[in-house]
C-alpha cells in the first residue's frame, strides 16, 4: 500500500543511517525503500549530469518524488533575472527523472523582496511542462501580513503554486550547546510559519530540536494539519531536517508514528525494526 503523503529528508545518504535502512545496492535504493520523496539540495550547489539522473531513475519506484532545488546561480546570484538559458539547461539535465519529479524547490533569498515579484511570475510562467515549482521566500515583508504578502499569496494561488512552509521554531527553541545546533541556528532562517491554502500540494520543511522527544509539541499542530489534508484527498510533502541530519531518520520515524495516531490505516515505514537503534522513540 502506498503512503497517502510524501515523506523525506534533505538527503538520501548519511553514514549514521547505514544500520537503519534496508539492504540495497546503492544509497538511493536503500533510502527509497523507506521514504517516497527527497529534497535534492545538492543541485543548489552543483549540477548533476544527465547520466547521473538516468541512474537515479533506475533506483526508485514510479511513486517516488525528487524535489530538486534550482541552482544558486539562478535564485541567489541572479535573483531570477536573465536566467532562461541556465534554467532550461538545468531542466534538460533532469529530463530522465521527469515522471518522478515533484515540484522544483524555488528557494529565494532574503534579498528577493516585493519589488521583484514580477521577476518571479515571469520565471515560473516560462517553466515548460511537466516542470512546476513550489516557492520558498525569506524576505521579512512576505511575512508581515501586509500588501506585499497579499500580492505574493494571490500570485501563487492564481498560478496554483504552493508556498513552502519552513518551520524552524523547534530548532531555535533549543540551547545551542553543540556545534551542529549552533551551525544550524546560524544558517537557517528564523521566520514565522505562514500556511497558504491553495490547489497545489502543500510542502513542509521542518527543522527539528536536537533532543528528539522535544519535537513532539512542535510536531503536534502539523499532525493535525497533515491529517486534515490527507482526509481531504490532498497528498502533502513533509521533509524532516535535524541540526545533525544523522538524526533525521529518527525524527522522521517519530513524526510518522505520531501521524499514524491520526490517520487510520497509515502503513508503517518499510524499515526492519530489528535494525533500529535502541531508544529510537
Amino acid at each position: 500500500m502506498r503512503q497517502p503523503y510524501f515523506l523525506g529528508c534533505p538527503q538520501w545518504q548519511h553514514p549514521a543511517w547505514n544500520g537503519l535502512l534496508p539492504a540495497e545496492p546503492t544509497p538511493l535504493a536503500r533510502y527509497s525503500r523507506v521514504f517516497n520523496s527527497v529534497e535534492g539540495n545538492t543541485s543548489f550547489y552543483a549540477m548533476p549530469s544527465y547520466r547521473q539522473c538516468e541512474q537515479w531513475r533506475g533506483q526508485v519506484s514510479e511513486d517516488f518524488r525528487f524535489l530538486f532545488k534550482f541552482p544558486r546561480q539562478i535564485t541567489h546570484d541572479c535573483l531570477l533575472r536573465g536566467v532562461g538559458e541556465q534554467a532550461r539547461g538545468f531542466l534538460e539535465v533532469l529530463a530522465p527523472l521527469a515522471d518522478v519529479l515533484g515540484p522544483m524547490l524555488l528557494q529565494l533569498p532574503a534579498a528577493f523582496g516585493p519589488e521583484r515579484l514580477g521577476d518571479l511570475w515571469r520565471f515560473v510562467e516560462m517553466l515548460p511542462a511537466p516542470f512546476g515549482c513550489t516557492v520558498e521566500v525569506r524576505h521579512p515583508d512576505f511575512f508581515a501580513k501586509g500588501e506585499a504578502e497579499k500580492a505574493l499569496n494571490r500570485g501563487l494561488r492564481e498560478r496554483q503554486i504552493a508556498r513552502v512552509c519552513f518551520d524552524s521554531r523547534a530548532l531555535f527553541a533549543a540551547s545551542a550547546e553543540d556545534a551542529a545546533t549552533r551551525e544550524a541556528q546560524r544558517k537557517k532562517p528564523r521566520l514565522p510559519v505562514h500556511v497558504l491554502p491553495g490547489d497545489a500540494s502543500p510542502v513542509i520543511r521542518y527543522v527539528g530540536h536536537p533532543e528528539l522527544q522535544a519535537n513532539r509539541s512542535f510536531l503536534a499542530p502539523w499532525v493535525d494539519r497533515v491529517a486534515g489534508w490527507i482526509a481531504a484527498g490532498e497528498r502533502p510533502y513533509v521533509f524532516i531536517h535535524m541540526p545533525d541530519n544523522g538524526d533525521a531518520l529518527s525524527l522522521a520515524l517519530l513524526w510518522h508514528e505520531l501521524l499514524q495516531g491520526r490517520v487510520e490505516g497509515l502503513p508503517d515505514l518499510s524499515i526492519d525494526p530489528m535494525q533500529a537503534q535502541p531508544g529510537l522513540f
